[in-house]
């Protein structure tokens, strides 16, 4: 049987609460009647002693003249609540403060068995009905010992005053004890009911509900977690729609090349398409091949790039010189549209640290989008400048541009616009998805700049490589 969170704690408070009162019924009570105990044989110590040089002082010779002293040890008595005894040798009580007859012999008298402690408790000798305190003082003179001044005070006096102690200090508990009701209530409301909905959010989740949106507005630890659930559930959410719209989109792509391929195909064996015009039929063929495979690749390559084991080759390399590698790879494509490159470095060499292999490959899918939609007989612009420590590169078409409400759209796999999907028929809509995604993997930014029927400018960043790094490599 699981017990919740909640349920502990207030098992442990309700405990806490009664070792508590524990404590300070028996231990509490005990210490407190000891320490009173204490102070006060010491209070009554002192006075029997001042009482017993009193007494002392007023000796002649054998003979102690009481009547002066009674108003004195009476009002003393009545102080402290306290019965006074003077006591001679032979254990004769030859006065008592609370005005009973003397003259008592107590039986067995005998001071010393109370040892070298201060006090006694008990009945004394049976001569009380209840339990008393009683300190011994002896009178002294002449180096001789000529009686004992005793003082009894009921223990129930002392337990009075313990019982009022403790009054306050069960007040104080109970004070204390409701206010940490009010804290539990608190905790309840501020933690245990937020853990409470974020275990069944978590549980929400997990059961593939990601749409279920947790409500915590707080602004401590709790609603932190709360909204990085939320912000989770969101991404997730966001990744399943993703993936279904990879999926369909995905088997859009790769269901026209083959149809077209089994059309093709099954039209020339069974003669719909004549033997003459096989081998244009053919080339057909291949190039939908061509397709499949360039977008078999190109997923591939997304899924490398999704991959969180995935680690970059960083080294450091001349940007300049892998644009001039770049643009000598499309004059051939170029010369039917008669395009023309106009490279501009505002230095010689730009050494950057990146991953030159995924780098020029973001150079090419830039480079290829920009011949795709370029009129015939203009101009590609690539720049490369520096600023703030970054490598900037700039590849910049006058080509048809793209529309505004797609320009935040061409990052997304497979997406199209309208006016491409006339002009590359050959496209997967991958290229641009991979090339931020390498772009990201390498923590830099990738922007396009584009105006409808005036042409497109892509421009992405990359760290310069350090002076050092450049040394290394023999770079002066």
């Amino acid at each position: 049987m699981r017990i919740s969170l909640y349920v502990k704690v207030l098992f442990g408070y309700l405990l806490f609460a009664v070792l508590g009162f524990i404590t300070i019924a028996f231990f509490s009570s005990n210490m407190t009647l000891r320490y009173l105990e204490e102070d006060k044989a010491d209070q009554l110590y002192n006075e029997a002693n001042m009482i017993a040089d009193t007494c002392r002082q007023r000796y002649s010779g054998s003979d102690i003249n009481f009547e002066s002293l009674g108003p004195q040890l009476s009002s003393i008595g009545s102080y402290f609540d306290a019965d006074i005894w003077i006591i001679d040798m032979n254990g004769t009580i030859v006065y008592r403060s609370d005005g009973t007859a003397a003259g008592t012999v107590i039986k067995d008298f005998d001071p010393s068995a109370q040892g070298r402690g201060r006090y006694v408790i008990g009945d004394y000798y049976h001569l009380f009905d209840e339990s008393m305190l009683s300190v011994t003082a002896p009178i002294s003179a002449n180096f001789s010992t000529y009686g004992y001044v005793v003082l009894h005070q009921p223990i129930s006096s002392i337990c009075e005053i313990r019982d009022q102690i403790l009054n306050i200090i069960y007040i104080t508990f109970l004070i204390i004890f409701l206010i940490s009701l009010v804290i539990l209530w608190i905790f309840h409301t501020c933690i245990f009911q937020p853990i409470k909905q974020i275990t069944t959010a978590a549980n929400e989740f997990a059961a593939g509900n990601l749409k279920y949106s947790l409500k915590l507005h707080s602004e401590d630890e709790i609603g932190y977690l709360a909204d990085t659930l939320n912000y989770m559930a969101l991404e997730l959410n966001n990744k399943e729609e993703d993936q279904r719209k990879f999926i369909s989109n995905v088997s859009h792509d790769f269901r026209s090349p083959l149809t077209s391929i089994k059309g093709y195909l099954e039209a020339m064996i069974d003669g719909t398409i004549p033997p003459e015009l096989h081998e244009k039929y053919m080339k057909l063929v291949i190039s939908e091949t061509e397709r499949l495979t360039k977008l078999t690749s190109s997923t591939l390559a997304l899924q490398s790039l999704d991959s969180k084991g995935n680690l970059l080759d960083i080294t450091t390399f001349d940007i300049n010189q892998v644009i001039r590698n770049t643009v000598a790879a499309f004059e051939g494509i170029c010369k039917p549209k008669n395009l023309n490159f106009d490279l501009i470095f505002s230095e010689r060499c730009f050494y950057v640290q990146a991953d030159m292999g995924k780098i020029q490959q973001v150079l090419y899918n830039l480079v290829d989008n920009a011949i795709k939609f370029s009129h015939p007989n203009s101009t590609i612009w690539i720049e490369t400048y520096e600023r703030h420590e970054k490598i900037f590169t700039s590849v910049k078409d006058s080509g048809i541009g793209i529309p505004r409400e797609s320009q935040k759209k061409i990052w997304n796999r497979f997406y199209k616009s309208d006016s491409s999907r006339g002009k590359d028929k050959s496209g997967t809509g991958l290229g641009l998805s991979i090339t931020k995604e390498i772009i990201a993997s390498h923590n830099e930014n990738i922007d396009v700049i584009s105006t409808e029927g005036v042409g497109t400018e892509f421009i992405f960043s990359l760290p310069k490589a350090s002076a050092q790094n450049q040394t290394s490599r023999g770079i002066g």
